[in-house]
Order: C-alpha cells, then structure tokens, then sequence
C-alpha cells in the first residue's frame, strides 16, 4: 500500500489513506460495539500485554460502558450517513503494530513509497469508536463505504511499552482514562517525572506485597480480588507523592530507587501494622470510619511527620510505633460512622482530612512538620 514515511527526532512512522474494507480487516477491537441488531464482539488478547492493557481500560472506564458506547457508535454512523460535503473521518486514526514492516521508497523520493501490511492485526490506539461506526456504516452501505478511505498513522516495531505510553498521552483526559488507571503506568512511560515513578511503586506494594495491611484493599485497574475496596488508588497515591515530593530531594540523594522505595513502604506497612492493632475491632468495620479515604489519607500524613523522625532503627519499628499511637484506642467512639461528619464537620474532603490528621496528630503527641 502506498505510505508516507514521517522522520521526527528519532521515530519513524508512516500515514496511510487505508481503504475502509481493508482496514476493517485489520484491525482487533478491544471493547465490545453495538449497531442496530449487530455487536462486534472484543477479540480477547492473547500474550501481547499492550492489547490487554487497552482492553482494561476500554473495559473499565465510563467512556466505554456499553450504554454510551451504543450511544457514541449510533451517533458517529448517523453522521456517516448523512455527511456529504464534510469528510466523514477528517482526523487520523492511531494504529500499532509490533512487527516491522517493510518500506519500500520510490525511486528518487525517500519519504513516499510501498508500505507491507503485517501479518497480524493492529492494535486501534486511538480511533475504536470511529472504526466500529465504519463497521455497521459499512454494513448497510457497502457501495458507499468503498468510496471511504480512513486517514491512520501507523507505528510499528516498537516495543510494548511505547504502545502504551502513546495511548496514555491519547487518551488521558476525565472522560477518557480516569488517574487511577494512569498510576499504573507512571512506571512505563518516559514522560512521568521519577518522583511520580517512585510514589507508583510504593503504592504497587502496598497493593501487592503478601505483608501490607492494604493487600487488595486498593481500587485499581484491574484488581480482581474480591475484598472490600478501601481507598482509591489515585487518592493512595496523592497522598503518597504528596509525602514523596516533601522527601523527594533526599530520596534522590540516596539514589531514589527500588531499594529505597521498599524503605519507604517499609515505613508505610508498618505504621498501618501498628494502627490496626490500636483501632482493634474498628479496623476495617463498616460501623467506624477507621479504614474510609479520609482516614486512611489522614493517617498516611500522620505516618510521614512519625517517619520524619523516628522512622530508625526499622527493627522493632511496629511495637514502638504501637506505643506512640495507643492514645487512638480512645478515639474509637469518635470514628464511629454514626455522627462521624458531625464531629469532623467540614467544606469538603480536603477539609475533613485535615481536622481528621490534627486530631489523629495530637493525640498521639506527634508534631507536623513543615511543609517546606
């Protein structure tokens, strides 16, 4: 097929006006699209990591609830329908491949030549809704559909993680991907900065580590345990990056790493360790607020002031730290759902939070540190 090959700083990639037939034979859709009386079923992605991840997220997000797909699809093919001077498809669609494909330059022009299709099927980066409204546009309007050829931008050869980060910056706006799905790529994309990176990897482990208090308590993309959810993963992370950012220079100092990062939820498990023996029967009871976002948020802040200065020696870490926050015990009644937004009245989460780690603070007779 003919192609134009576009050279910016090191990457290469081609445009291709593909033939809408052609394409729709190409393409692997990974949410499941709905015409009148038809559906395209998602193809299920096998060992390619990158079609898994867009295949969670399309799954996951709003955007891509069946109701407003139906909605999105049906509006897109009306305007197929009914566009005449317009161009339907004005804008490119985003497509991915992992083989490298063969460029073939016409004599005596290096950007323009014959692009080899590849063996298997792309990977739709951007363009799933407009490519499932070809479909069924296709399907009632053969003749018309030949005439359409859809503007793509293919990428290809590249590694799996550069598939991911281009639908990331695709893709990350509220209606689209919402922050909880993008803290599991800050670790993948070269564009997040290392202090973003690291406070990723502190809230994988506290996600996934076989000693953390929050094992599976954390709603994130693609979790599939069945435990009551506990705190978002974004809001997790906030409040980790906002301890992280206040450190970050002396983590960086030290090199900022993995080894790091475990000292860092070395310090987080074991302050949540020596809670959950203070709150006792309020730990995670549906009846307390011990284990809400606002509490665990606030105390997240507590356990940076805590670690700031007493974070040495680790050994015996949890039973000292036990001891610092007994007084909590007679916070229970306070931190009972029943009245609790009473007691902590406030303008907003943000708000709450804070008067929550004040009271939390001085109980227990530990001092905030500047935020300088």
């Amino acid at each position: 097929m003919f192609a134009t090959q576009i050279r910016q700083k090191e990457s290469v990639f081609y445009f291709v006006a593909y033939p809408a037939a052609d394409l729709l034979e190409k393409v692997q859709f990974m949410s499941r699209y709905y015409g009148e009386g038809e559906q395209i079923a998602p193809e299920e992605p096998d060992h390619d990591e990158v079609a898994r991840f867009i295949a969670r997220v399309e799954r996951s997000d709003r955007a891509f609830q069946r109701q407003l797909s139906r909605v999105k699809v049906r509006s897109i093919t009306n305007f197929y329908e009914t566009a005449v001077s317009q161009p339907p498809i004005p804008g490119t669609v985003l497509l991915f491949t992992a083989e490298r494909l063969r460029f073939q330059p016409t004599r005596g022009l290096d950007s323009v030549g014959d692009l080899v299709e590849p063996d298997g099927k792309y990977l739709i980066i951007d363009g799933q809704h407009r490519l499932a409204a070809l479909h069924f546009y296709r399907r009632d309007r053969a003749e018309d559909a030949r005439l359409i050829h859809v503007p793509c931008v293919i990428f290809d050869g590249r590694s799996e993680d550069f598939a991911a980060e281009m639908f990331v910056i695709i893709n990350s706006t509220p209606t689209r991907i919402n922050k909880s799905h993008l803290v599991d790529l800050y670790e993948r994309v070269s564009w997040a900065s290392p202090d973003r990176k690291f406070a990723a990897r502190v809230v994988e482990d506290l996600y996934s580590q076989p000693d953390s208090p929050l094992r599976y308590r954390i709603n994130r993309l693609g979790g599939r345990s069945r435990q009551e959810k506990w705190i978002l993963q974004a809001e997790l992370f906030n409040e980790v990056h906002r301890w992280v950012t206040r450190d970050w220079k002396a983590i960086e100092a030290e090199g900022g790493g993995a080894r790091q990062a475990g000292r860092f939820y070395g310090a987080v498990r074991d302050f949540f360790k020596a809670a959950e023996r203070v709150w006792g029967d309020a730990w995670g009871h549906a009846g307390y607020m011990v284990t809400k976002p606002v509490t665990l948020k606030a105390m997240i802040r507590v356990c940076a002031d805590l670690a700031a200065s007493d974070a040495e020696p680790e050994d015996g870490r949890v039973r000292r730290w036990e001891q610092r926050l007994a007084p909590w015990e007679v916070l229970r009644r306070e931190f009972r759902a029943e009245g609790f937004y009473e007691r902590f009245p406030a303008k907003g989460q943000i708000e709450r939070v804070s008067r929550i780690q004040r009271r939390l603070a001085s109980a227990a007779g530990i001092g905030r540190r500047s935020e300088g």
